[in-house]
């Protein structure tokens, strides 16, 4: 079974995800980066680890065992306890630490908990680095003792440190600007108020009090139902909704309308067109970006580059190309100018920010696209292997996409996280969209059938 799936080891917190694995896990992890090279200190100083974590009470286990696991491994830790995802990679690079231990499952239930892994610099690992952590789980080797066993330190500091980071992207004060945030009572549930209020914001923030079992809980970036009720309520010129971890960021205008990743994208991307920020005149985006998406982009010429669905694979290929600006429907939005993963704060800050300079509301600058109708489905318990050899999957698939022409498209995916197949299609009306999809699903669940 492979551990490893879009985005780190996720599973049922001390049911698949228990302290044994979460320790073998950090124990590999040490190994691998070591063998690379990456642990190898002229001045004999032991490797560095930065672990933190999310508010579900499974992460005080999981956490205490990643920690013991990396110590006995010979690596020092600092923990920055409850903060962001995105804030464990810039302390990774802001530290020189050579690894970093985000444990969270994001916008999973809170019964779910995970481990990412990121490498010196604040990198996510790539899909090789992955596979060789576990193929090393559970092997024999020779434990450090005395001196050289790791020492673990709590770093107080490590919170103001990425709120000065986060701050100092700005060029402008947001001061006039009234906002509610949503931090899905989850790991941003201190720093994103302060963030904003400190940028100059007034700030609203509810479900902002974890309590270790609330986290995602009909709130945040999945539930925009009490955001877009509490916008309208206080007459705010706008919403943000986190998700567990804080590393995606969605929002709603002042009517409460929603503005996903492909309409923050395109915000963003004209934003920074128009100020010579935008490098390459590329976006990257996924297979999975609405096809307004990809017509605006083509109104301002503004070339989109697509890749698997995943903040990591539109950062490689950033990385590969050098483009400045990528990110996902579901609200990873990444700005390599400030950060190498997708950071839901410092979206938001940028998505305010653009706002106040254009002197426009954020219905005024979404309208710089118009989204397909998209319909999709997860089709559960199904088997999700089989569906890269089912012939007749794909030629049902390529049928529908010939009458579609340019006006609408088809994916069929399996979940990297979940036991599912998505099913997405996009047609210039929502009629036509749901139909196929209704059909392909049914399909689907028919020869993929456990």
């Amino acid at each position: 079974m492979t551990l490893f799936g879009t985005d780190g080891v996720r599973g049922l917190a001390n049911g698949f995800l228990t302290a044994e694995l979460a320790v073998d896990l950090a124990i590999a992890a040490a190994h691998i980066l070591g063998e690379i090279g990456a642990f190898k200190h002229a001045d004999g100083h032991r490797p560095i680890a930065i672990v933190g974590q999310d508010s579900r009470a499974s992460g005080e286990f999981l956490e205490a065992a990643v920690v013991a696991g990396l110590a006995s491994a010979g690596v020092d830790v600092y923990r920055v306890g409850v903060l962001p995802t995105p804030a464990v990679a810039y302390l990774v690079a802001e530290t020189g630490a050579d690894l970093g231990v985000m444990i969270s499952a994001s916008h999973n239930p809170m019964p779910d908990n995970g481990i990412k892994f990121f490498a010196k610099g604040g990198g996510k690992l790539d899909d090789a680095l992955e596979a060789a952590i576990e193929a090393r789980m559970g092997e024999q080797w020779e434990r450090p003792t005395g001196r050289n066993v790791g020492r673990v330190v709590d770093d107080n500091s490590a919170s103001e440190r990425y709120l000065f980071h986060l701050l100092n992207t700005l060029t402008t004060n947001l001061s006039g600007l009234k906002i509610v945030v949503d931090c899905a009572n989850g790991a941003s549930s201190r720093v994103a108020p302060k963030a904003y209020s400190r940028a100059g914001a007034e700030v609203i923030a509810i479900s902002h009090e974890p309590n270790g079992w609330n986290i995602n809980e009909d709130c945040g970036s999945t539930h925009l139902a009490n955001l877009k009720v509490k916008v309208r309520e206080v007459g705010a010129d706008l919403g943000i909704a986190h998700d567990g971890d804080a590393d995606r960021c969605l929002a709603v205008d002042h009517e409460g309308n929603e503005v996903d990743g492909d309409f923050i994208m395109a915000i963003l991307a004209a934003d920074w067109q128009s100020r010579g920020l935008l490098t390459n005149e590329t976006v990257v985006g996924t297979v999975m970006s609405n096809l307004g998406f990809i017509k605006a982009m083509e109104a301002l010429d503004i070339n989109v580059e697509t890749t698997a669905v995943g903040d990591r694979y539109v950062l490689e290929k950033m990385l590969a190309d050098n483009h400045s600006l990528g990110g996902e429907q579901s609200g990873h939005i990444i700005m390599r100018h400030y950060a190498n993963t997708g950071d839901g704060l410092l979206t938001a800050l940028h998505v305010m920010q653009a706002v106040k300079n254009s002197g426009r509301s954020l219905k005024e600058l979404a309208r710089v696209m118009e989204r397909f109708p998209q319909v999709l489905i997860n089709v559960k318990d199904v088997e999700k292997e089989k569906l890269a050899g089912s012939e007749v999957i794909s030629e049902a698939v390529s049928t529908h996409e010939s009458r579609l022409a340019s006006s609408g498209r088809i994916l069929v995916r399996p979940s990297g996280t979940e036991r599912l197949v998505r099913v997405m299609v996009e047609a210039q009306s929502k009629e036509v969209a749901e139909n196929i999809a209704q059909e392909i699903a049914t399909l689907v669940r028919s020869e993929l059938a456990e």
